[in-house]
């Protein structure tokens, strides 16, 4: 009986255990923190043995497999010596990849690829098809590879589980943009991190499909650079593209081998030309896999978007407040405020991770009326922005943050938390930060 040690006891730790007992290994499964109630139940209700806030290393160094989930660093001593001793460390996208038929689309990048999944999904599922999504958002893919069987998956992949694959390989892969992010994961070296975008397609033969932005530099000139062997299919907001997706006169163009269909962007349901591209990218899958037009464009027009990305969450005093936590760097933010038509009370901080805001300046100076730093060190926006606004204000309270800009903002003006940095130093996630934030604009 082969053994599977899992570390992390999170969703996909947790769904690994799942599928492995369900297979007939021998599962052990160990954290180093605590272990969430919910989960808790799982394993015990399964009989599948764990432990946490340690690891027993004679427990793990006897697997001869080891699922790590994506938060641990390469770099942890428990994973350098199974590496030693030639103990297989995978991902749970390699580990689960392996019992299903389902054809894969796998999505990455640093931004967009939760709205692009989802959108996917969403109009693969209108189209009928037997799919499910999962990867880093929702139920994790190895639990619901155990637990259905599904023709097709939409998995939404950061770079960290893309670093733990070995012949994990997509049938369509997309990379939405690559810009500098996690570099404290990749040796603050951008072209580790590039690198390791560029696995989803590592695998990939002439008869899958990489679909990419061909307005983005970092993108281009991989591919210039690397033999890839997929068949190529980029999308752009500003080259007329012979395979593809690229718009024109307000309408997104798809070709593939002479086939071509109309999209108009007037009716997209999301607002912003990034949501171009990224119903760009989901159309694109669609269209390879035959899905009629129409329900296309119907699910343009009616889908809803991911929470805490550019979420509307309400209209007070003709003040629109938004709700864009899930931006955790500069770009993100940059899309955000783009994407901004008012005069805009800006919600920003928390951990840095090496952010150059030099690329937000020309919005900030055209859109920006005022910034409320919500971190515990704000040092660093205070230099960058302290002289393009006439107020910059500092707090450590999402409550205090709202009810400053409340006071701030006026009719017409919009108040945006796009905070451009991770949540760690004062929320548990990007979500609490979100909710938080959703919970004080409904107390105004």
């Amino acid at each position: 009986m082969k053994r599977l040690v899992i570390l992390g006891g999170g969703e996909s730790g947790v769904g690994t255990a799942l599928l492995g007992k369900e297979k007939g290994y021998n599962v052990f499964l160990s954290d180093i923190g605590k272990i969430k109630e919910k989960y808790k139940e799982v394993l015990i209700h399964n009989a599948i043995e764990w432990e946490e806030n340690q690891h027993t290393e004679s427990k793990i160094l006897t697997a001869d497999v080891v699922m790590k989930s994506p938060g641990i660093p390469d770099k942890v001593a428990i994973v350098q010596k199974l590496i030693a001793n030639n103990v297989s460390v995978v991902s749970e996208i390699e580990f689960a990849s392996q019992f299903t038929k389902a054809k894969i689309i796998g999505v990455t990048g640093s931004n967009g690829k939760t709205t692009t999944t989802m959108l996917t999904h969403h109009i693969l599922k209108n189209g009928e098809l037997n799919v499910a999504m999962g990867g880093n958002i929702g139920d994790s893919f190895a639990k619901q590879v155990a637990r259905g069987n599904y023709e097709y998956f939409v998995l939404e992949l950061s770079s960290f589980q893309l670093d733990g694959i070995k012949n994990f390989k997509p049938h369509i892969a997309i990379i939405t943009n690559i810009t500098p992010d996690h570099l404290d994961r990749y040796d603050y070296k951008f072209e580790n991190y590039v690198a390791s975008k560029f696995r989803i397609a590592m695998n990939q033969t002439k008869d899958d499909y990489l679909l990419y932005d061909a307005d983005d530099e970092v993108i281009c000139n991989y591919l210039k650079e690397h033999q890839i062997q997929s068949t190529l299919l980029p999308f752009s907001l500003t080259k007329k593209l012979e395979q593809g997706a690229y718009l024109e006169d307000n309408n997104i163009k798809i070709t593939i081998d002479n086939n071509q269909i109309i999209m108009p962007t007037a009716s997209l349901a999301l607002e912003g030309k990034h949501n171009i591209k990224n119903a760009m990218a989901a159309s694109t899958v669609a269209h390879l896999l035959k899905i009629r037009k129409h329900t296309i464009r119907e699910c343009l027009e009616n889908f809803q978007g991911a929470e805490h990305r550019l979420e509307q969450v309400l209209r007070i005093n003709k003040v629109e407040y938004i709700n864009d936590s899930k931006a955790t760097n500069v770009n993100a933010t940059y899309f955000a405020l783009e994407s901004m038509d008012a005069p805009t009370v800006w919600i920003v901080g928390g951990e840095d991770k090496g952010n150059d805001y030099n690329q937000l300046f020309p919005f900030v100076n055209e859109k920006v009326k005022a910034i409320i730093c919500l971190g515990i060190d704000n040092a660093k926006l205070m230099d960058a922005f302290g002289n393009m606004v006439d107020i910059i204000i500092e707090t450590q309270f999402m409550s205090e943050a709202v009810k400053i800009a409340y006071k701030i903002a006026e009719a017409g003006d919009n108040v945006l938390l796009s905070p451009a940095c991770a949540s760690f130093d004062l929320f548990e996630n990007y979500e609490d930060r979100g909710r938080q934030f959703k919970e004080a604009v409904r107390k105004l």
